[in-house]
């Protein structure tokens, strides 16, 4: 690998970036290749790509080109993934730089980012300052351009991934029965469950996550064979929030608390359910229910 060089469009393709902009920061910073054989174009050599690499996610944290060609020059070795993401000072300049990774298919270093959020602020602070905020933006671009709809693709797919490690975390849990946790009917927009299933982790509360789709059947039969202190229902769609997945669970004592989330439930509010806010609500609702 040491010995290995590089012409520029396989420096390119590596780094995720322009031949052009190879070329500007060989101009303008003197970042360029440092080998040279006779009758042949300057190559990079490993040390040049690492430098590179440098470059190009400083330049995503945010720092200002001319600022991260210096500290590229100066780098000498390996520079972790994750260094380059415990980078921030306040959250906006996390959800930019998550973006801007994102859409150039930077999956190492969304996930050391969320991963360093998550251990830093918690599930619930990363949720609701970062990953809802990154989402937004993604889609907001995939409506005004009709592109990017495979970066939406791979965020749901790094953000599945590491929320469920962290629901498969809990040790001791402090309730007895697990709650239910279920996308109901057709939805498959099910990532704020598992965002939710891993907050729940973090507090030691157990759940049993039924997932994307889950018909009526399974959650009654959930109820009946478990008991559970919460059941929580998840709606992204209208189609998808209908009555009869919250009116006709089985009657059991104690009668578990039923709480609803999402924008498919609509306007309506029926007695005997609580409708969260949103994940902070839901974790709330939770606790109470299995007397926290």
């Amino acid at each position: 690998m040491d010995d290995e060089l590089f012409t520029v469009a396989a420096v390119a393709r590596r780094i995720g970036v322009a031949p052009a902009t190879l070329r500007t920061w060989d101009r303008r910073y003197g970042l360029g290749p440092s080998v040279h054989e006779a009758g042949e174009h300057r190559r990079y050599s490993s040390e040049d790509l690492s430098k590179l690499i440098v470059m190009r996610r400083l330049i995503t944290t945010g720092i200002a080109p001319v600022d991260a060609a210096e500290k590229a020059k100066a780098h000498r070795g390996k520079l972790s993934v994750e260094e380059v993401a415990d980078n921030f000072v306040v959250r906006e300049e996390i959800v930019d730089s998550i973006h801007r990774a994102a859409k150039i298919l930077d999956k190492a270093f969304v996930e050391a980012a969320l991963r360093n959020d998550i251990k830093k602020f918690g599930v619930i602070a990363t949720w609701t300052e970062v990953i809802v905020p990154v989402l937004f933006l993604v889609g907001q671009e995939w409506e005004a351009t009709g592109e990017g709809i495979e970066v939406e693709h791979m965020l749901s797919e790094i953000l599945k991934r590491m929320l469920n490690e962290g629901i498969g975390s809990v040790k001791k849990p402090v309730n007895v029965q697990p709650v239910l946790l279920a996308s109901v009917g057709e939805e498959l927009h099910c990532l704020a469950i598992h965002a939710l299933a891993a907050a729940l982790a973090e507090k030691n509360i157990e759940s049993f996550f039924l997932g994307a789709r889950t018909p009526m059947e399974a959650i009654s039969s959930m109820v009946k064979r478990s008991a559970p202190p919460a059941v929580f229902l998840w709606a992204q769609l209208r189609e998808n929030g209908k009555e009869k997945f919250f009116k006709e669970i089985p009657a059991i004592r104690p009668a578990p608390r039923v709480i609803l989330g999402g924008p498919g439930w609509g306007e309506n509010r029926s007695q005997g359910v609580v409708y969260a806010q949103d994940l902070t609500h839901a974790c709330a609702e939770i606790e109470r229910a299995v007397g926290l």
